[in-house]
């Protein structure tokens, strides 16, 4: 049964440029304008009306972009939860001017070792990572480390969780690889089982339904678990509605000033409505859309989902913010 029939996500590309060349990611490949903060301001004001709660800015690496703490600004002046992921190469010169307008801050770290993380992430970029987390403590941030878990570094969860997340008291969260456009990893059913036993440590988030998704081959076309079209709207930088989903991007459509407007016309929602069914669609797992499909509508995957969001919303504060 749908719970939520309106979008409750915005995937925000403010450029699809970054500064690192992550192996398991190709959207650094691609040239990228930025975004303007004009039309930010008039798709803020549309996702609004459209009902979403979540703003994610997003790249390519966002704090490429001189004007992200304005848009910050202006979706927490909307009242909209707000989300940044960054690899913390940019995130010192823009601490101060970022603080208090990001309600989940992920900080990318995918190992304790300093060498073998600068190298899967094609920089260097680990004492970034370490000056940033001491940085945004003292200016009273509470962010996240997010570890993105492949099989060749599986066992390194343990150092990043005993000697980084919990003597700064910092969640955890686990991302269990995926893959797309020949990138990413699959994970064995051994890993998989390693990652349900860390989901129920301390300061640790994992979706447990990202691991049962796993384990039953993922999105079926045939009865689609995902909704990415419906619960998430995908802005590029070139101020396009991307549609079924960033990963996918079978049609775009240019927002020209009226968001809402677009979002509701015929086409945008014949397209809305392949979503999760499309060839490619089959055996997908990409998180950043499982999660929201997973909350709007009750299936085992709801339920499985359920513990982990109330854990990790309950000791960020945000859960007030969500029934607000």
């Amino acid at each position: 049964m749908r719970l939520i029939k309106h979008p409750v996500l915005c995937n925000y590309y403010v450029t699809y440029r970054c500064n690192a060349k992550c192996g398991f990611c190709d959207i650094w490949e691609k040239p990228s304008p930025y975004v303007t903060l004009e039309n930010v301001r008039e798709n803020l004001l549309s996702l609004r009306q459209l009902g979403v709660k979540v703003v994610d800015f997003t790249g390519g690496e966002p704090l490429l972009h001189q004007q992200i703490d304005q848009f910050f600004a202006l979706a927490k002046e909307l009242k909209f939860i707000t989300t940044l992921t960054s690899n913390a190469l940019l995130y010192p010169k823009f601490a101060e001017r970022l603080r208090g307008k990001v309600d989940m801050l992920h900080f990318s770290l995918d190992t304790a070792d300093k060498e073998k993380h600068d190298t899967m992430r094609g920089v260097a970029c680990f004492d970034f990572v370490m000056e940033s987390i001491t940085l945004a403590k003292s200016l009273g941030e509470r962010p996240d480390i997010l570890f993105t878990v492949f099989e060749d570094n599986k066992t390194d969860i343990q150092a990043v969780y005993e000697q980084i997340c919990l003597p700064n008291d910092l969640m955890l969260i686990l991302n269990p690889a995926f893959e797309y456009n020949q990138v990413g990893d699959q994970l064995s059913d051994e890993t998989l089982d390693e990652l349900e036993a860390w989901g129920r440590k301390k300061n640790v988030f994992l979706n447990q339904a990202f691991v049962t998704l796993r384990r039953d081959g993922g999105n079926h076309i045939s009865e689609p678990v995902c909704k990415a079209a419906s619960t998430t709207l995908v802005i590029s930088p070139e101020n396009e509605l991307i549609l079924p989903c960033y990963h996918l991007g079978e049609k775009s459509f240019p927002i020209n000033g009226n968001l809402e407007a677009v979002y509701r016309s015929p086409e945008v929602q014949h397209q809305i409505a392949t979503e999760g069914r499309l060839p490619a669609c089959e055996g997908c797992t990409i998180n950043c859309y499982m999660q929201p499909s997973f909350a709007v509508e009750t299936s085992k995957y709801f339920w499985h989902s359920l513990p982990s969001t109330l854990k990790y919303n309950w000791k960020k504060g945000t859960w007030k913010q969500v029934f607000a």
